[in-house]
């Protein structure tokens, strides 16, 4: 009898026995797709990791930027990595930097799977057509509170090495009352096999030393590592002190703080991601990485209408003029210095104003600072709401109206916010006696306007963060909206048909952006031939 029992509870244990922490193995090859919800990211990635050998290699992008870790290279170690460069002189350049390792930082080979430390069984449950283990770790730091899942299976007899298949992380902030953050990892693939020759340098390549702030080196040399650790406060995380120092960021209190952090930590993880895509132009962190997507629209400004507009229809003999390869007119003094917009969705004031000054340039010779400031205390009649958005052929009628514009010093500098119309109290100049719209989508006549009249006021897609982060190359997103009713900026700019590494028919365009200049921003961009001509100016000096 007690034979019996005892049999039966030894059998009740062993059902109930908790498995152990899976195991990956010291050696594997592994493929799977990094999921950033909040950074609108999907990027795969393969990695293969060795850690008998003390190296490791992830690519990013299907192999568009490589990096690779080598403990034994060195006294300390070092990572190298390969990436696609484009500047404004070069496009798509295969380039290698290198970040060596120190006695405090040595270089040990790089993961792309979590450590397991600290994570306990959670539950069976099935995912993707397997029953899978599911392992969770939960660990808080301050006011962040971070939940790690991983769903593994294992081979009969639960012999080792595991297979992943879903990492998740879940982060909540107890002060917000709110999750902050959320990304997952889907695996795929997983092997304990690989071959040696992946670990090895393109040949003939030199390798020089990473770009950026020394705090950005590990988040750009080793980008997997912030996703696959058990911390709340990563690279990115440690990097938000040193850009409210940069750009002199006060907030008002703890909640803000964390608020500017979180929206901080996704933008710069989407511009990092971005730049490993190998697209035709680059992102930067800059003075908007603090800020949500909805602070960033309300710069955007350009409410479109489908009212009828008095444009004069575009002269069809100027659009077979001939028009040079070239031509940039802040060469010529048309342009005057970047400004600012600020917090205020004004786009359409500056992209008017930039088109006059240039027009007025070509009339008289005399390049005036024309008033922003006016145009949106002023056009409120006509159509426009200030810095809530507004439209230039509007600004442009109450000109035609009120006999010309003030000048800059003549009605006070820029605000960034709405004021108080007093442009009869100032002197007004350049009488417009129409203006020309330009066909939308006509490149050709787009060229003859630039080469004819001057900088010429464009609408454009600007609802894509990538926008926002621009820095050089040939700005082209992939999910740019050609419906020119459904465009969000509106910006002036000078005009190049020197093509930056393409052939064909296709143009670019040097575009000058009230909402990218600030302490050093790159403001010129070039824009492809889906950009959309809005308004050409024909102005008549009073004088």
């Amino acid at each position: 009898m007690w034979l019996l029992l005892a049999g039966i509870v030894l059998l009740v244990c062993a059902a109930d026995a908790t498995p152990t922490i899976p195991d990956f193995g010291k050696l594997y090859h592994v493929k799977g797709l990094l999921s950033l919800p909040y950074a609108e990211i999907k990027e795969p990635f393969e990695a293969w990791y060795d850690l008998k050998g003390n190296r490791s290699r992830i690519d990013y992008y299907h192999g568009t930027v490589c990096t690779f870790l080598i403990g034994d290279d060195l006294d300390y170690g070092a990572i190298y990595k390969i990436t696609p460069v484009t500047t404004e002189t070069e496009l798509n350049t295969l380039k290698c930097f290198q970040l060596n390792g120190t006695k405090e930082v040595p270089i040990r080979p790089q993961t792309a799977l979590p450590d397991l430390q600290g994570f306990e069984f959670e539950k069976m449950e099935n995912y993707a057509g397997n029953l899978c283990e599911v392992w969770k770790n939960i660990t808080q730091v301050g006011h962040k509170k971070n939940t790690y899942r991983l769903w593994v299976t294992r081979p009969e007899g639960n012999d080792s090495p595991a297979t992943p298949h879903l990492y998740e992380v879940m982060g909540f902030n107890t002060l917000l009352g709110s999750h902050y953050d959320k990304y997952l990892i889907d695996y795929n693939d997983f092997s304990p096999r690989i071959d040696s020759d992946v670990f090895k340098l393109p040949r003939g390549m030199t390798c020089g030393d990473f770009p950026g702030a020394g705090l950005e080196h590990h988040l750009l040399a080793n980008p997997i590592q912030d996703f696959v650790h058990t911390s709340p406060v990563g690279h990115a995380h440690r990097m938000f002190g040193h850009f409210k120092e940069k750009y002199e960021r006060r907030y008002e209190n703890e909640k803000e703080h964390e608020e500017r952090e979180q929206n901080f930590v996704h933008n710069i993880r989407y511009v990092h991601s971005m730049n490993r895509a190998g697209l035709s132009f680059s992102l930067s962190v800059n003075h908007l990485a603090d800020r949500s997507q909805e602070e960033v629209a309300m710069l955007r400004g350009y409410k479109r209408t489908r009212v009828h507009r008095n444009a004069q229809p575009f002269p069809s003999e100027i659009r077979s003029i001939a028009v040079p390869d070239s031509i940039d007119w802040r060469l010529y003094g048309a342009v005057t210095p970047v400004k600012d917009q600020g917090v205020c969705g004004s786009c359409w004031s500056f992209a008017t104003t930039g088109t006059l000054e240039g027009a007025l340039l070509l009339k008289t010779g005399q390049l005036m600072l024309l008033s922003q400031q006016m145009l949106v205390d002023c056009t409120w009649g006509f159509g426009n709401y200030g810095c809530d958005g507004g439209e230039g052929w509007r600004a442009f009628e109450w000109i035609m109206k009120h006999g010309g514009i003030s000048t800059t010093e003549s009605y006070g500098g820029y605000m960034g916010m709405n004021g108080l119309c007093h442009y009869n109290k100032s002197s007004m100049v350049g009488k417009l006696s129409g203006y020309t719209n330009v066909t939308s989508g006509d490149i050709v006549a787009l060229k003859a306007a630039i080469f004819k009249f001057g900088p010429v006021a464009v609408g454009i897609d600007a609802a894509h963060r990538s926008f926002a982060f621009y820095s050089n190359g040939v700005y082209n997103e992939p999910a740019c909206n050609l419906n020119l009713s459904e465009q969000t900026h509106q910006i002036h700019g000078g005009f190049t048909l020197q093509l930056l590494g393409l052939t064909g028919s296709a143009s670019n365009l040097l575009v000058l952006n009230a909402t990218a200049h600030l302490k050093g921003v790159q403001s010129v961009e070039s824009m492809p031939r889906w950009v959309k001509a809005v308004l050409a100016a024909n102005v008549m000096p009073d004088w």
